[in-house]
């Protein structure tokens, strides 16, 4: 009798949440929809998607660039002389002194916008806390943290 082996697939390409709407919110993750229902369940107040961050500033790009386009494909030309866009950062939700950016499994960008972030939030919010958490077990513990530092 021959042995059949399943073939791994390979992930390739973006991670992709599944998009949930709960109480007429359209989560982009079931992890984002999970903080929300802890948080309310414990009566913590905040905004979903809130406000949205300029981590860095858009500017015009003088010079020329040969090369091809982000995604690797297309031409070979220039592509300088343009506008470049602003680098944005909208975290999940946001309280009266704490950040939380539910993050299950990062994209490649992400470690460079989280960064970019916490050196905003130093700068401009001062004392606030911020949470990442990235299962369910951690955004109880979240939630059981933010309730510990409103009891002081």
């Amino acid at each position: 009798m021959k042995k059949q082996f399943k073939k791994r697939s390979s992930k390739k390409g973006p991670v992709r949440a599944k998009k949930v709407s709960y109480d007429g919110i359209d989560f982009a993750s079931g992890l984002e929809k999970h903080m929300y229902v802890a948080m309310k369940e414990a009566g913590i107040k905040s905004k979903y998607e809130g406000e949205t961050f300029v981590l860095l500033n858009g500017f015009h790009f003088e010079n020329q660039v040969y090369e091809r386009q982000a995604n690797g494909k297309g031409e070979y030309k220039n592509r300088g002389e343009k506008r470049i866009l602003p680098i944005k950062y909208t975290p999940d939700f946001i309280g009266e002194d704490f950040i939380i950016e539910t993050k299950g499994r990062a994209n490649e960008s992400f470690p460079m916008r989280w960064k970019l972030f916490k050196q905003l939030v130093t700068n401009q919010f001062p004392g606030y806390t911020i949470y990442k958490p990235q299962n369910q077990a951690e955004c109880q513990e979240t939630v059981r943290l933010i309730l510990s530092k409103q009891k002081k």
